[in-house]
């Protein structure tokens, strides 16, 4: 299971097409693989946490959606690091 459906992820980033279907895909495995490595944990332990997780992925897809050309990645990290604080282990 996802943590994220393609369209509750459009829905989110108002997109109406599906010109962009495949890219916004990659933005949302990319979204749960970041979450999954700020939280400490392999995906399916993230959706375990769904609440916290669809929030963390749906910002990591949108800011990535949003800033493709100037992308501050140690910016996303670190706003990730905030949202999953309660959820991340403390090793791996």
């Amino acid at each position: 299971m996802a943590v994220l459906t393609l369209e509750e992820t459009k829905q989110y980033l108002r997109v109406d097409s599906s010109d962009e279907d495949s890219f916004i895909l990659g933005l949302i495995e990319t979204g749960e693989n970041l979450c999954a490595d700020v939280a400490r944990m392999e995906i399916a332990e993230l959706e375990a946490h769904l609440p916290m997780a669809r929030i963390a992925v749906l910002y990591a897809a949108a800011y990535l959606y949003e800033h493709r050309e100037q992308a501050d990645h140690g910016e996303l990290v670190q706003t990730l690091r905030a949202f999953l604080f309660g959820i991340r282990k403390e090793v791996f």
